[in-house]
């Protein structure tokens, strides 16, 4: 007898922001990671089991973000695997999580499903034509689940990640 009740598929649409620098791959990086805090994930997920209350995650939160109110949660380097195939002329390109758990929770309370989408992916990648900076935004995966307060959270969201990725496109 199988414990599965349902399987249940929905469609969602994403929209891609895409900024295009003409700085060099090395400095948009240099200035997306000034931005952005820097945890060391083990001990601030410790900090965060061990808090017990909303003030103290708050604090911890806040201690482990950095000027755009974001942390790096994870840090992928695909242009070095695409370098063992193709030697020092691959592209270089690197895939940043990024987020806030503060904001997660404020999309997540309202939409469990939040929590698929967040902390989000930044790609940054070295074409012919400059250094792009990509990101889904996070109100058009939202936005199917029919929830303003949520959706209201991801617009801000949106809005923080765009600068971000703005500012250091210049």
């Amino acid at each position: 007898m199988s414990t599965i009740d349902r399987i249940g598929i929905q469609r969602v649409a994403v929209e891609r922001a895409t900024i295009i620098s003409a700085q060099p791959f090395d400095v948009v990086l240099a200035k997306l990671a000034a931005a952005v805090g820097h945890p060391n994930m083990a001990a601030f997920g410790r900090d965060v089991v061990a808090a017990s209350t909303q003030t103290d995650l708050e604090r911890i939160v806040n201690a482990a973000t950095g000027p755009a109110g974001l942390m790096e949660m994870a840090h992928f380097d695909i242009g070095e695997v695409l370098r063992k195939e193709l030697g020092n002329h691959a592209p270089k390109s690197v895939r940043l999580v990024i987020g806030n758990p503060l904001i997660m929770k404020e999309m997540v309370k309202h939409v469990p499903d939040a929590a698929s989408y967040a902390p989000v992916t930044v790609l940054v990648d070295e074409r012919t034509d400059g250094v792009y900076l990509s990101y889904d935004l996070m109100a058009s995966f939202l936005a199917p689940y029919g929830s303003a307060q949520a959706s209201a959270v991801a617009a801000q969201l949106d809005e923080k990640v765009v600068a971000l990725l703005t500012s250091a496109a210049e």
